[in-house]
């Protein structure tokens, strides 16, 4: 436990720095996968940590190591841990388990919402037009999900960028992008240090979205013109509410295709050549993941080796 219970703490550290890199430079859908993966294999691995150092602690009080048949006065000499740094691991557990379990309530509770409303939806081939001046377009998971289209949206786009529209939106519901985010901030709630990879989540799937309707429609150029387009009306429109605003704040943003994720990005790559996989930041982000998943069982089996040595029998 000298070295290998605080690698996964480290890695936490060094991880946001690699958002940035892959939510660019990777094909999106790979880059989702990763980012996501990396969000919650991280956020387990450093609370597992903190869960072995709070432990160490726990050991140490006569009543507890009783409770447990060891001795207290062994493990305060065998332990390599400090004190202070066992109370403080378990203080920073404590938190990260309350605000997992607090993320975990409330995104089930929206994802309830959002299906109850999809179903109360009456739909023509999952689309639902709202009689709204503002503009708008969002998916609402549910089962079956829903894409909903302000009267307002329809006017500001033509027949064309309609298509493309729809085809961005039901991407969203496809591909299941809310659970993508919600595992992402799922990671990010145990382990705040995550956070930056559950906003590159929030990105990538609008780019996966977007890649999807150039696909669909063959135009690249048209979809960054139209997702601009629709960015811009949005953003001029006042704020709305609704409760499909609570079920998408699984993706994040009011609106997926007007604002989560800086536009001028997601434009920009829509006029660039689609990126590639990059097999290279995919091997070193499994590297990583390998290397905290690796450390934390290393971890877990020296704490075992500990807490057989103070046995008091």
């Amino acid at each position: 436990m000298h070295v290998a219970v605080y690698v996964p703490l480290l890695l936490s550290l060094l991880a946001p720095l690699g958002a940035r890199p892959l939510a660019e430079r990777c094909e999106p859908r790979l880059a989702t996968w990763l980012l996501t993966t990396a969000s919650l294999v991280l956020g387990a691995a450093s609370t597992v940590s903190l869960g072995l150092l709070a432990v160490t602690g726990l050991v140490r009080i006569p009543v507890l190591a009783d409770l447990g048949h060891w001795s207290a006065s062994t493990a305060q000499r065998d332990d390599p841990t400090g004190l202070p740094i066992a109370l403080t691991a378990g203080l920073l557990l404590g938190c990260a388990l309350l605000a997992a379990c607090r993320m975990v309530w409330r995104r089930g509770r929206t994802l309830a919402s959002a299906a109850l409303d999809a179903a109360c939806m009456p739909a023509r081939d999952d689309l639902v037009v709202v009689d709204d001046e503002a503009p708008d377009a969002y998916a609402l998971p549910g089962l079956p999900g829903r894409v909903v289209v302000s009267t307002g949206m329809l006017r500001t786009l033509d027949a064309g960028e309609h298509n493309i529209l729809l085809a961005h939106e039901r991407a969203h519901l496809g591909s299941h992008h809310y659970a993508f985010v919600a595992v992402a901030q799922l990671g990010a709630a145990a382990n705040p240090l995550m956070r930056p990879l559950a906003d590159a989540v929030t990105y990538t799937i609008e780019r996966w979205a977007d890649e999807n309707a150039a696909a669909a429609t063959g135009d690249r150029k048209r979809v960054a013109r139209t997702v601009g387009k629709a960015a811009l009306a949005a953003r001029r429109a006042p704020a709305l509410a609704r409760t499909a605003s609570a079920a998408l704040g699984i993706l994040g943003r009011r609106s997926p295709l007007a604002t989560a994720g800086p536009v001028p990005r997601r434009v920009a790559a829509l006029l660039s050549p689609p990126k590639g996989r990059h097999p290279a930041l995919a091997v070193a982000t499994g590297v990583v993941l390998a290397a905290a998943a690796l450390a934390t069982a290393e971890a877990a089996h020296d704490l075992h080796v500990l807490l057989a040595g103070i046995g008091a029998w």
